[in-house]
């Protein structure tokens, strides 16, 4: 995107000298995924989990084995001699009631084991023992045990049917949990595609015609009525309507989008209806691009996960050697019976499903959530890493600013007023395209001016642009159209031009009938949201700098109105990164947001790169972080959940460990001198009441505030 600054075909240019930070065009666009756009590119199994426990696994198989599994296991649970005397009740007798508690377990072990036993099989292979094949350790144990007693070998008394089909059904539980918030973020944006029409309305030259979205092409031009969805990406040709874009930014604000205007499929014109010209169809739309990113960070390393991965494979080593341990001991005892029980205990407790939910249940819900709030995470560590940066670097125009001008000030001759001197230069400027004559004619039609109607328009190549209005002739350009015409800028409007030039703004003149009767301001458009979200960053700790390519009093008047801590101007595309370079070798941690080409270096070499909305697909690549809007808030948005994910990471891991070191111990018997031990029912309590904590510990994250316009 270019600066303000940069030529204006039909305007010479102003005072400030060019910029350099020349934008690529902005487009969401040309990302690669499946052409039906209700579909994944990834199968949902594999976007979910990439962790080899549940390979081949599936939401959907968990929960069918889970309610099965629970249905089964109530019969087992009333029919158990040991639940009975722990509750104080009378088991009902009648032929066969014996049976129903090893009939039934046994069911549950093979059908509600079976992803446990085959995992933990496959853990064993591989040589990598984790959650999985502790937990079909346990599981195998209770049932060898179970049916020894069952069937009388040995004088034991080992009847676990009860705690082996509840373990099976909580393992279950937690499982579905796990697998459906992995994929609720896959799931909430299948959703969002799922909302696109299935058809459109192409404009022919006979009216228009419904065909199916995937026999549009592009340059097609589309009518999407009052109320409807966007059926794709395309160019507002004709109308005016306020656009509900929430299921892309995560804003609930709707936005006015008019002529020239880019939109985005399954966006939806809220009032009034619009003709779209179609820039983008099937793969290339930012819909399927957002699937594609959101694909990503679900299949990215984290370094959390990791390390859960290694506390879970340690536990598997730490509890197969505490019960090797409790068996030897308890046997040199002269307690087989005992040896046997404190075994199962110490297998069952150390059951590492709260550890194995610890890490992926805040990385699934901060994803989603992320998604939902318009931050697209492409690699977990950018997530992990946001919480510790110590500068965002924000490029200027297109982040910072709108990169489109905007009318900052109007002058005028004595004799005339500001609004009359708009009137002229709106009215010459009505017929041309160029960014600054759409600027000064969105101003006066804010001002409620009468824009006359003038005749005769034409561009003087380098100069300006001509009109007549009424019986004069008027023309609108900057310092070339002066000196050509030979012409002398009044005193007072020079006067008045001053502050405008020294912050590096375009100032152009309105000469009517060979007299300057008026001056124009026009610069960058800083965003609203800009402000806010500063003040918010440096209110959290963390400083703000900004590169450029401007002039240098352009970069400083930004910045003053900012409050911007540092600013780094009049840089060159190729040394955009060398900038973030200099940031770290201060020793600090650079997030560096960017929209262009030349923004693609920087943001790779910082610790964390975040790519705006409309930015480049190029710029989108280098990225860790993608803002589905344009709206720099949205960087708040990360930093929160950077800090609040990783809080909840480490709470669960402490907790998750920490029961686990505590109850092992206890579950083995060394306290079984005092009086204090704990049975296999309770180790299973125990076990499925960490589980609990843990995953409601994790959904805590939902109630991060992420909305860009409530972010404080």
């Amino acid at each position: 995107m270019s600066s303000p600054h940069t030529h204006h075909p039909d305007h010479p240019e102003g005072s400030a000298p060019a910029s350099h930070d020349e934008h690529a065009d902005h487009s969401t666009h040309g990302q690669a995924m499946p052409d039906d756009h209700a579909h994944s590119a990834i199968d949902d199994e594999h976007a979910v989990h990439q962790h080899g426990q549940h390979a081949g696994h599936s939401t959907a198989m968990f929960r069918n084995k889970f309610w099965v599994s629970l249905v089964l296991s109530i019969p087992v649970v009333y029919f158990s001699p040991m639940f009975s005397d722990l509750l104080g009740y009378s088991i009902p007798e009648f032929p066969g009631s014996t049976w129903i508690p090893p009939v039934l377990g046994t069911v549950i072990f093979f059908y509600g084991g079976s992803p446990f036993l085959k995992g933990g099989w496959t853990e064993l292979r591989s040589r990598q023992p984790g959650m999985m094949l502790l937990i079909s350790m346990a599981i195998t144990v209770a049932f060898v045990a179970s049916w020894i007693t069952t069937l009388g070998i040995g004088g034991l008394d080992l009847d676990f049917w009860w705690e082996l089909a509840l373990l099976v059904v909580i393992m279950l539980l937690g499982h579905w949990i796990e697998m459906r918030a992995l994929g609720s973020a896959r799931g909430a944006l299948d959703a969002l595609a799922a909302l696109l029409p299935d058809e459109a309305e192409r404009v022919t030259g006979d009216g228009t015609e419904v065909v199916a979205i995937s026999q549009l092409s592009l340059d097609d031009v589309v009518l999407v009525r009052s109320g409807a969805r966007l059926p794709t990406d395309g160019e507002i040709t004709e109308g005016h309507a306020e656009l509900d874009e929430s299921m892309i930014t995560g804003e609930s604000k709707t936005v006015p989008r008019g002529p020239g205007d880019t939109v985005v499929a399954g966006t939806v014109a809220t009032d009034s209806a619009l003709r779209v010209r179609v820039t983008a169809i099937g793969a290339d739309t930012a819909l399927a691009g957002i699937q594609r990113l959101v694909a990503e960070a679900q299949a990215s390393s984290s370094k959390a996960q990791a390390l859960a991965d290694k506390a879970a494979a340690f536990l598997f080593y730490f509890a197969l050697g505490a019960g090797i341990i409790t068996f030897i001991v308890w046997t040199l005892l002269g307690y087989p019976d005992e040896a046997v029980v404190r075994t199962v205990t110490v297998l069952v407790i150390a059951c590492p499903h709260a550890l194995g939910l610890a890490i992926p249940l805040v990385i699934a819900i901060s994803t989603e959530q992320a998604a939902r709030a318009g931050v697209l995470i492409k690699d977990r560590m950018a997530l992990e890493r946001m919480r510790t940066i110590d500068v965002v670097l924000f490029d200027k125009t297109g982040t910072l600013t709108k990169g489109q001008p905007a009318l900052t000030g109007v002058a005028a001759v004595e004799g005339m007023t500001g609004d009359e001197v708009l009137e002229l230069a709106a009215a010459v400027e009505a017929d041309s395209e160029h960014p600054s004559a759409r600027a000064i004619v969105a101003a006066a039609q804010d001002r409620s001016l009468q824009i006359p109607v003038a005749s005769g328009f034409a561009s003087l190549t380098g100069r300006g642009v001509t009109a007549d209005i009424g019986a004069s002739a008027v023309a609108v350009g900057g310092p070339n159209l002066i000196k050509t015409e030979g012409l002398e800028v009044p005193r007072a409007l020079t006067a008045q031009a001053e502050p405008w030039v020294e912050r590096g703004a375009s100032v152009l003149h309105v000469i009517r009938d060979g007299q300057v009767v008026g001056a124009l301001s026009l610069e960058d458009e800083i965003r609203d949201e800009s402000r806010q979200a500063i003040a918010a960053l440096q209110k959290r700790g963390i400083r703000v700098a900004m590169i450029t390519g401007d002039a240098q009093q352009v970069a400083d008047a930004v910045a003053a109105e900012l409050h911007i801590d540092e600013v780094f101007a009049q840089v060159l595309p190729e040394d955009k990164d060398k900038k973030v370079g200099e940031l770290q070798s201060r020793g600090l941690k650079v997030a560096m947001v960017g929209d262009g080409v030349n923004d693609s270096p920087a943001l790779a070499r910082a610790e964390v790169g975040i790519a705006i909305g409309a930015g480049t697909d190029v710029a989108m690549e280098s990225a860790g972080v993608v803002l589905a809007s344009n709206d720099p808030r949205a960087v708040l948005a990360m930093v929160d959940l950077s800090r609040a994910s990783y809080r909840k990471m480490i709470q669960n891991l402490v907790w998750a460990t920490g029961y686990n070191i505590i109850a092992v111990p206890l579950a083995a018997g060394v306290l079984a001198f005092a009086g204090v031990s704990i049975s296999p029912a309770v180790a299973a309590i125990l076990m499925s009441a960490s589980t609990i904590v843990v995953a409601l510990n994790a959904q805590l994250l939902r109630r991060v505030k992420l909305d860009p316009t409530t972010i404080e």
